[in-house]
């Protein structure tokens, strides 16, 4: 008798470039790039893709907005 072990991989992260973090947070590019170069950084900053190129993690955007609901129900 074979004994299967299920051995699922994580989910792939996703990762958003700026016009889809923009449509998913419902801020302006202009203010995306002022919350991150805040001391401290008010928003995630981005990896680098390529030299010209940047990208968010989904699960890093998605951690933010959930941060901003809680801090809205806490007042």
């Amino acid at each position: 008798m074979k004994v299967q072990t299920s051995l699922s991989a994580p989910p792939a992260e996703t990762l958003l470039r700026l016009p889809a973090v923009v449509a998913r947070v419902g801020l302006k590019k202009s203010a995306i790039y002022e919350m991150f170069n805040r001391n401290p950084p008010e928003f995630p900053r981005p990896l680098k893709l390529s030299r010209r190129a940047v990208c968010w993690p989904a699960s890093k955007i998605d951690q933010w907005i959930a941060e901003r609901i809680q801090a809205a129900e806490q007042s």
